[in-house]
């Protein structure tokens, strides 16, 4: 019987122990006589870390599962705190690995991508810098822990954030209107700790980059980030053309969507909104949705049924949304047990199927290479992950009817115009932490005022009306990998740009679609991001091209399914 997530036992790892422990295998790594003993011995100390890391996992997704959970509030803290002496001990182990007489070996058995880890890692951490480490773990708790805290009080309860959702997409405008205004409150009121928080954060990474060397934390950020194959220049580019071929593109949409909603304007508040008889939402709870994504991906390959039965058998999956959850949603892997681990809130809209599409894509990816020895195989960088994730979203398209029922067509619809729409807000969180980083100084106000000019060049589209919050710049608030990840919201885009192609491909054979989505995903770390795309046959997303060609595609299905879609239109 496999083993349940319910059952995965935690312990406190002895940092003592531990740190005497690597540090003599590090020795003994270096002291090596031939490359295959330091093959294995380098091997035996990334189980041993490993092992720290599942800990570590666990008590993340413990912590975030009930942040008011005292135990694995203090266990989470404590990796927090102790974060600079894992990363010394594995800075150790890099510089030993980059210094070995066996490199050329090593890289044959290991793969260079290693050696790339190392190298690029090395330059992101120093002793120095180890204070303010702990302190931008802990501001990023608190934020955490301030966005699960929200008890917004609408119609006679108090809701979380999460659980707003389904009201800023009612039929009824005037209630879509108030959720908004309700949501929007709660980031109002608390305007000042999340602009502390913010400032705080952006002046701590700030004097980490100064001190390791950067001219800023721009290109810390990328370094964390594992970017070998592109830079800030590359991505001002991605920018360019998605202003140039999407944005007019999503004012096409935004039109459209006025004539089928029959309104003489569309505002903030109407921004989740598509179709004049609602919007299209599951016919079921969580339960009922995983039970229906079991029958999905048991036919969609043999892969995904074992898969899915794996997560299911294990209790893997954490779904529902609580009072004192943590906000958002992701996928962790528990290295010991060779487990994914899917977290999410669902609120009953069709976030909910895409969420766990989403989510399963990591998870199916973590779960093909879950066996592999290397690590550093067996997860690439971020943005390649998130094409697994965005990718699944769009495989799954023949079995939205599961979901949906009668309904089905719409969300495919809403799912593609969504996902057309996020491009352009995602570069907007690109270049405000652009602007960020490269002017550490500016004040909250400055911040709301350049993020409002820059929604304006991406999203000229929206309209706050009398929501004063939102006109001054506050909109980014809510957005948690500005405080959390910085420069990860990017790698969304560059993924959603080669997700569109693998929903392109699909339409036109489904099998080829899926044999360069499974080949990726077996590909793991091997490569970095732009070699991984040509494993999957899919077109660079940097290049104008690849954009003009998937947009102009998606812009002729949208056009030709619009019809279908314009029911109810008053």
């Amino acid at each position: 019987m496999a083993a349940k997530f319910g059952d995965f036992g935690y312990e406190r790892p002895d940092l003592e122990a531990f740190e005497t422990e690597m540090r003599s295998l590090i020795g003994d790594f270096g002291n090596a006589s031939d490359a295959e003993t330091q093959k294995e011995t380098y091997l035996r100390i990334i189980k041993e870390m490993e092992h720290v890391n599942t800990m570590r996992t666990l008590a993340r997704i413990r912590f975030t599962v009930n942040t008011n959970d005292e135990y694995y509030n203090a266990e989470h803290e404590f990796f927090d705190n102790n974060k600079p002496k894992f990363l010394e001990i594995e800075s150790e182990l890099k510089k030993a690995l980059l210094g070995s007489k066996f490199r050329k070996e090593l890289e044959k058995d290991l793969g260079k991508i290693v050696f790339d880890h190392a190298e690029t890692d090395l330059r992101t951490f120093s002793k120095e810098i180890a204070d303010e480490l702990v302190k931008e773990s802990k501001l990023t708790n608190e934020y955490i822990k301030l966005i699960a805290s929200a008890k917004i009080p609408f119609r006679g309860e108090d809701r979380n954030i999460a659980g707003m959702e389904p009201y800023m997409q009612s039929s009824d405008r005037d209630e879509r209107k108030e959720a908004n205004e309700a949501k929007w409150k709660f980031f109002e009121d608390n305007e000042k700790e999340f602009d502390r928080i913010y400032d705080e954060l952006v002046k701590v990474r700030t004097s980490m980059a100064k001190k390791l060397g950067y001219d800023n934390f721009i290109q810390l950020g990328y370094d964390r980030m594992h970017r070998f194959d592109y830079g800030p220049g590359q991505v001002k580019q991605f920018r360019d053309n998605v202003k140039e071929f999407i944005v007019p593109v999503t004012e096409v949409l935004h039109e459209m969507r006025r004539k089928r909603l029959g309104l003489e304007k569309l505002y903030y508040y109407d921004a989740l909104y598509d179709f004049a008889d609602g919007n299209p939402f599951p016919k079921g709870d969580p339960k009922w949705i995983v039970d229906n994504a079991v029958t999905m991906y048991e036919e969609l390959s043999p892969e995904t049924s074992e898969f899915i039965n794996f997560m299911v058998d294990g209790d893997l999956m954490d779904l529902y949304n609580r009072n004192g959850k943590s906000n958002g949603g992701y996928c962790s892997f528990l290295g010991d047990y060779r487990s994914p681990f899917i977290f999410a809130n669902m609120n009953g809209t069709s976030h909910d199927v895409r969420v766990l599409t989403h989510e399963a894509g990591h998870a199916f990816q973590a779960f093909v290479c879950r066996n592999e020895v290397n690590p550093a195989f067996r997860h690439a960088t971020a943005e390649a992950c998130e094409v697994h994730s965005m990718g699944m979203e769009f495989l799954t398209w023949p079995w939205m009817k599961l979901f949906f029922g009668e309904d089905g067509d719409k969300f495919l619809f809403h799912h593609l115009t969504r996902a057309l729409k996020f491009i352009p807000y995602g570069v907007s969180i690109d270049e405000f932490q652009h602007f960020v980083y490269d002017n550490p100084d500016a004040t909250p106000e400055e911040r709301k005022a350049q993020w409002r000019e820059i929604e304006k060049k991406y999203t000229p589209m929206v309209d706050y009306a009398d929501n004063e919050f939102l006109n001054r710049g506050g909109f980014w608030f809510h957005q948690q990998h500005v405080f959390r990840m910085p420069f990860y919201y990017i790698d969304y885009c560059l993924a959603q740009v080669c997700a569109l192609q693998f929903w392109k491909k699909s339409n036109n054979d489904r099998s080829t679609a899926w044999e360069d989505y499974l080949r990726l995903c077996n590909e793991g770390g091997r490569k970095p991001f732009l070699e991984l795309l040509k494993v999957a046959d899919l077109g660079s997303p940097f290049e104008g091209s690849t954009i003009e060609n998937i947009v102009s595609y998606a812009q002729g299905w949208a056009e030709d399914n619009e019809s279908v879609m314009a029911v109810g239109a008053v």
